[in-house]
């Protein structure tokens, strides 16, 4: 299960990673200030010290649009897993984190959508971004898993992992982003994503992972 876990994060990672990597490629003659960064974005390690890079090669730039889809279905995915262990998880730290995924993951959901209404910006999925059907197998994952320890433990590994990769996709969108506001959104977003992970590296600890 193991093996399966980190294959699935870095699905995830790799998914989120390409698609800030895609954006920070210039636009046919746009005079865009993150021409010449790195067409690629290295992912945070996954178990086994295995480190997942996107394939090179052009794509589309990465709108503001794609951003806000990104985050939003982030906020929303964490947010779901967290009511799921609210009620499957055994011990009271995991669901302790899966009430403070919830609330917290709402609240930013809530924040990007009302930025987006304010910028009349359409959330849009960037080309073959498979973000909402992983986030639909991790469920359907969880959701088939009996409650106790191991479920517990898989749940606290995979959102080490997704908030690794979350937290550095939030910080490559930083550089590419367009407006504003959606920067200042990012960064009011990173140190509450932050603090997920320190959390759950903390709860992962407690379980001798």
């Amino acid at each position: 299960m193991k093996t399966k876990q980190a294959t699935f994060q870095m699905l995830v990672a790799v998914t989120l990673m390409t698609a800030v990597a895609c954006g920070k490629k210039e636009s046919p003659g746009a005079g865009d200030s993150t021409a010449g960064m790195a067409s690629t974005a290295a992912t945070p390690p996954m178990a086994g010290g295995d480190t997942a890079r996107p394939a090179a090669g052009a794509g589309p730039a990465l709108t503001d649009p794609n951003i806000v889809y990104i985050l939003d279905q982030a906020n929303a995915a964490d947010s779901a897993r967290g009511a799921l262990a609210e009620t499957r998880g055994t011990s009271a730290d995991v669901k302790s984190f899966g009430k403070l995924m919830v609330g917290e993951h709402h609240a930013l959901r809530v924040a990007g959508q009302n930025l987006a209404k304010k910028l009349n910006v359409t959330p849009q999925a960037p080309p073959n971004d498979q973000s909402e059907a992983q986030a639909k197998e991790e469920m359907d994952k969880l959701q088939s898993m009996p409650k106790g320890k191991d479920w517990d433990k898989s749940y606290i590994d995979y959102e080490v992992g997704y908030h690794k990769a979350v937290l550095e996709t939030a910080t490559k969108a930083l550089g590419v982003a367009q407006n504003q506001e959606l920067k200042d959104l990012i960064k009011k977003a990173a140190p509450v994503i932050q603090h997920h992970l320190d959390r759950a590296e903390a709860i992962q600890k407690k379980q001798g992972s």
